[in-house]
């Protein structure tokens, strides 16, 4: 299981690589910085690779940082409960339909993520899941294929910047390799390879995956 986690965290590097480059690229245009966290509210669905990764960090904190973070995390699966009783370990979304997950996940949700501290910083940022690590800009691979057009509001105020070559990156590439580990860690993990296993940050540190 370490082994895939591995390959994995060599993944979201190629996938940091690429913003970073991006931000290199234009400095002017992209607000995301250290200490910004107007994108990281409400909750959203992670896969079970990402839930495991998070899970490998947290055990690196320091106690009274993991509880209050498990206390809030406890907070937010409570509410969750009032809608779907049946969300409990391992808080898998899928015993639902994925139409009606927006009733836990409604985008007018604007309380933190569990992770950020006092000052909008994410205490696992570097293990932070392949979405965090791909929102705030549109993704468009090498080909020029658009993956996703939506990006953050601060970023480009000015125009529209899907057509711009430096933001392109190998995302067929690399979701396809994204796939194919999670194929490999739910096979682990169940005996049955799927890559429609889904969570939820404050479920995935409540979980001990490695089990």
């Amino acid at each position: 299981m370490e082994e895939v986690l591995q390959r994995y965290r060599e993944l979201l590097g190629e996938v940091d690589r690429w913003f970073a480059d991006s931000a290199a690229r234009y400095p002017d245009q992209i607000a995301c910085a250290g200490g910004c966290s107007s994108c990281c509210r409400g909750l959203f669905d992670i896969t079970l690779l990402d839930a495991a990764s998070l899970r490998s960090g947290f055990h690196l904190l320091p106690e009274t940082l993991r509880t209050e973070i498990l206390r809030k995390g406890k907070a937010r699966i409570e509410g969750i409960r009032t809608f779907w009783p049946e969300f409990v370990p391992p808080y898998l979304l899928n015993v639902r339909p994925p139409e009606e997950w927006d009733q836990i996940m409604p985008e007018e949700d604007e309380t933190p993520c569990v992770l950020l501290d006092d000052n909008g910083r994410c205490t696992l940022y570097d293990f932070r899941p392949m979405t965090c690590r791909l929102h705030g800009l549109p993704l468009v691979d090498l080909t020029g294929e658009v993956m996703d057009d939506s990006f953050c509001s601060l970023n480009f105020p000015d125009q529209k910047p899907h057509n711009l070559v430096g933001l392109r990156g190998a995302f067929q590439e690399q979701f396809l390799k994204e796939t194919l580990l999670i194929a490999e860690f739910t096979e682990l993990l169940t005996g049955k390879a799927t890559a429609q296993l889904d969570t939820l940050i404050p479920a995935a540190l409540l979980v001990e995956w490695e089990r």
